[in-house]
């Protein structure tokens, strides 16, 4: 009884050493599994000599298999409502953990850009972020607390 037992067990850890890493492959996030069209808010604080401004924003972008990003969004800073398009990219690591690095553009022109940390989640559906930075076209680095929020438009097939 005492060796069938030891069998019994040795059997299953060997099981769950070979399902397990396959689960865990599974779950992984990929490049291809995070493109598609996203839409997201952002909400948070621009530090300024003057004081602190909020600001917020509303967007739609669409990210294609290698990460590429392209959309627009609509942005208000201390009540200043404004219509801006982004473009940058997405470089994803298989914990589902991202940085993307955005511009934001105005009749042509890059305004600022961005260094966003992000983690996609609820397998691959929704992502929730933070910015890391914010620098101006001149090199200024602006001191800001924003966060965001992503969702896809549509289901992934």
């Amino acid at each position: 009884m005492r060796v069938s037992l030891l069998r019994v067990l040795a059997v299953a850890g060997v099981m769950a050493n070979t399902i397990a890493p396959s689960q865990a492959a599974a779950a992984r996030c990929s490049l291809s599994g995070t493109s598609g069209s996203w839409a997201y808010t952002y909400s948070g604080t621009i530090f300024t000599p003057a004081g602190p401004v909020p600001a917020a924003s509303v967007g739609r972008f669409s990210q294609n298999t290698g990460g590429n990003v392209t959309g627009s969004q609509t942005r208000t800073v201390a009540g200043v409502s404004g219509v801006e398009d982004i473009s940058g990219s997405v470089s994803l690591n298989g914990d589902c953990s991202a940085t993307a690095t955005i511009d934001v553009s105005s009749n042509g022109q890059v305004t600022r850009s961005a260094v966003l940390a992000l983690v996609y989640d609820d397998n691959q559906k929704k992502a929730r972020g933070i910015f890391q930075s914010l620098t101006l076209p001149n090199g200024t680095d602006v001191p800001v607390v924003i966060t965001i929020d992503l969702a896809r438009v549509f289901p992934k097939d």
